[in-house]
């Protein structure tokens, strides 16, 4: 049966049509937007509905399903939480949500929630409170509780009613991390009863509409989890083990995973009505802390930035193939997005063939692992392989709209790569280079078109850095800015757009940062001290470390084209030659500042580095004073770097700086953690240590400036 014989439909977003079987059907579908969100507003639009629904005998049941094609509830609109004056502003909208599920759990009649695309934060909270729950077995589909990630916690019901229903640590670890489950997880883990394919995902909605509600037994558990799980002693073991292992990771940085354990333990140990009790206070404190306000500031800059082309009201010309020339770890990771993400044909050159076997493989192997574990099927995986071709020469390259350049830091050698790809290439053929630090008028100096001539910088490992740097120089045309910026967004990157300039703008304000911590490891700090202090602070690895990872050769090249440029402020010390000389490369050579040997490779210090250096480690500053003086060069640089145009807006150098180089998220970035300490007290701070040790330490003129006429970045 399927006739539908009664439609209540106003301007609401909720639609109930009530079918001759008994079963209705509740779409939620808010109007003009791409994809639902859940609002303040809605609560009254729900009671009317739900009044509904129990005034009408005739319904036996109800599937809630969404209006939207690709979504089922995507979360609870955020931007609700800015005109929360005070905590209990914030803790009142948390309990409106609470109480709106509750309604729905304790309705007599039977509610299944279809989901068929993400049901994320509320809306997974939404599909918890309905007595059963199917999904499609779709690619789209992902349930999760992402709200860590907002320096939050799932303030409507999440912290309880997911860790009654599947593993108390499943739940925990979802909650923690933010990470959503596929379909197939979420049905091994219980959070689904059933999945299906999308085509019958409504008939079977119905068919569990029909049924009466549940006699739920909690999770089916294994003899360590009930031991864990359903005895206080395991409980105790549990919690403590989960407060250890968060507090080592967020290093008291990020309040709200200490306090969704606290929900959780709470709920298990005092009753669901004292836990949804304190969530929704936990909510409220955590909607007005600095960490959540700059994380949700991040998260609007992000989406806001999706919707912009390179240059406004300049449309990307059409991309329909990318060349990539160089094999290399680099090389291989952009063709490895360009076919993955972008699903477009990633043509590789190198000189040897070994290294477009390597660039292939490259790609295979980070496949081949999601396949194995089920995240992935066998023939999505040959799809997008046979997106992948190679050769030593440039056949294959003639119709190729843009060709990436991922070769050594060498301006000649790259000079010859735009002649080839002129030369081999079609006429509107964009010629990107991937260079970390030479400028990118040196590169077009001698191109036949140097208005096609743009840099595409990308960070190391390529497959996981979300950041790409698109760098304009004088010469190159607005469409070719718009064509790479859609390049980039397609590889799944977040592109800022620099001025082009020695470093551009990320590798420009670490430099500074990384001469710092050579500084002071030179006077005799510890090397683990140096990384611990910057690891406390929020970065997530120490400089020195960070040294090792990108490789200490290629890490000091950068120095002298800065200083080149700049002068004597990124002059970096003399001393750390010896590093050099004695062939350490870092983790790639296994000789660096870390020990490559024994059983914890990369853990320990190489104590001979100090011997080298001819220094005794002995540690005389705290943490504190070692974050400062780094990150005081890092904030003061990026300040001169917006005063220059190298960055469009404050916003962006805030994206870059986190997104590229790792600057704590719960700082905002640079400009926000300036806007935030306040611009009076950087500059009393610089000066302070200008006092102390010498005039690299001066403040950049705008702040001071900006410090007379009482501005701020935000």
């Amino acid at each position: 049966m399927t006739t539908e014989d009664k439609t209540t439909q106003t301007n609401s977003a909720f639609t109930l049509n009530v079918r001759d079987d008994g079963v209705a059907i509740l779409s939620m579908d808010v109007p003009g937007e791409s994809m639902n969100t859940l609002k303040v507003e809605f609560a009254e639009q729900i009671d009317a509905v739900l009044e509904q629904i129990k005034a009408d005998s005739s319904i036996k049941g109800v599937v809630v399903i969404s209006g939207k094609e690709n979504s089922f509830v995507a979360g609870a609109d955020i931007s609700m939480l800015a005109a929360c004056g005070s905590a209990e502003d914030a803790t009142t909208i948390a309990k409106g949500g609470q109480d709106m599920f509750q309604r729905i759990e304790d309705m007599s009649v039977t509610f299944v929630a279809a989901i068929h695309g993400p049901a994320l934060g509320g809306g997974l909270e939404l599909a918890l409170a309905c007595h059963y729950r199917v999904c499609s077995d779709d690619a789209k589909t992902q349930l999760g509780l992402p709200e860590v990630q907002l320096g939050l916690l799932p303030g409507s019901g999440g912290t309880q009613r997911l860790p009654k229903l599947i593993s108390v640590q499943q739940a925990m670890k979802m909650m923690l991390t933010g990470a959503s489950v596929r379909a197939k997880q979420a049905k091994k883990y219980g959070i689904v009863d059933d999945m299906v394919p999308q085509s019958i995902l409504l008939d079977v909605a119905i068919e569990m509409a029909k049924k009466p509600k549940p006699k739920r037994n909690g999770p089916k558990l294994d003899l360590m989890g009930k031991f864990l799980e359903n005895t206080s002693v395991g409980r105790n073991l549990m919690f403590n083990q989960a407060r250890k292992q968060t507090a080592s990771k967020t290093q008291g940085n990020y309040p709200s995973p200490e306090l969704i354990i606290d929900c959780i333990e709470t709920g298990l140990s005092q009753g669901f009505r004292k836990g949804l009790e304190v969530e929704a206070k936990h909510f409220g404190n955590l909607v007005m802390s600095s960490e959540s306000a700059a994380l949700r500031s991040l998260f609007f800059a992000t989406t806001d930035m999706k919707k912009e082309t390179g240059v406004q009201g300049v449309q990307p010309a059409r991309l329909k193939k990318v060349g990539v020339l160089g094999g290399g770890l680099m090389g291989g990771g952009i063709a490895f997005v360009t076919a993955t993400k972008a699903g477009l044909p990633a043509r590789i050159k190198d000189i040897r063939s070994e290294g477009i076997a390597n660039a292939i493989k490259y790609s295979f192997d980070i496949l081949n692992k999601k396949v194995k574990r089920g995240f992935m099927q066998k023939m999505a995986m040959q799809k997008q392989m046979a997106l992948l071709t190679g050769s030593i020469d440039y056949s294959g390259f003639s119709d190729a709209d843009v060709v990436i350049e991922a070769v050594f830091e060498d301006l000649t050698l790259k000079q010859n790569m735009v002649a080839e790809v002129e030369e081999n290439c079609a006429e509107h053929t964009i010629f990107a280079s991937n260079t970390s630090s030479i400028p990118i008028s040196q590169i077009a100096a001698k191109a036949k078109r140097p208005e096609q001539v743009i840099g595409l910088h990308y960070f190391s490992p390529v497959d996981k850095m979300p950041l790409a740097e698109v760098i304009a120089h004088e010469k190159t045309s607005d469409q070719t800015i718009s064509t790479t910026v859609e390049l980039a967004k397609k590889q799944g990157k977040t592109p800022i757009v620099v001025k082009d300039g020695a470093g551009f703008y990320v590798n420009r304000i670490l430099a500074p940062y990384m001469n710092e911590a050579a500084e002071v490891l030179l006077s005799g700090e510890p090397i683990d001290h140096i990384d611990k202090s910057l690891v406390k602070f929020g970065f997530p690895v120490g400089p020195v470390k960070l040294l090792d990872e990108v490789g200490i050769d290629v890490g000091t090249k950068i120095g002298p084209i800065l200083q080149a440029q700049f002068g004597d402020r990124f002059a970096s010390n003399p001393g750390f030659d010896k590093i050099l000389a004695d062939d350490r490369k870092g983790k790639k050579n296994k000789r660096g500042f870390y020990d490559y040997s024994g059983k914890n490779p990369g853990k320990e210090v190489d104590a001979s580095v100090y011997t080298l250096l001819g220094i005794t480690p002995a540690s005389k500053m705290s943490h504190e004073q070692i974050a400062e003086r780094c990150v005081l060069l890092m904030l003061n640089e990026a300040a001169m770097c917006l005063d220059e145009g190298v960055v469009r807006n404050a916003r962006d150098g805030d994206i870059g700086a986190i997104f590229g180089i790792g600057f704590p998220p719960f700082l905002g970035g640079p400009f926000r953690y300036m806007h935030t300490l306040g611009i009076t007290h950087v500059v009393a701070r610089l000066e302070h240590y200008q006092g102390l040790l010498g005039d690299k330490f001066t403040p950049a003129e705008s702040l001071k400036k900006m410090v007379e006429e009482g501005h701020s970045f935000y």
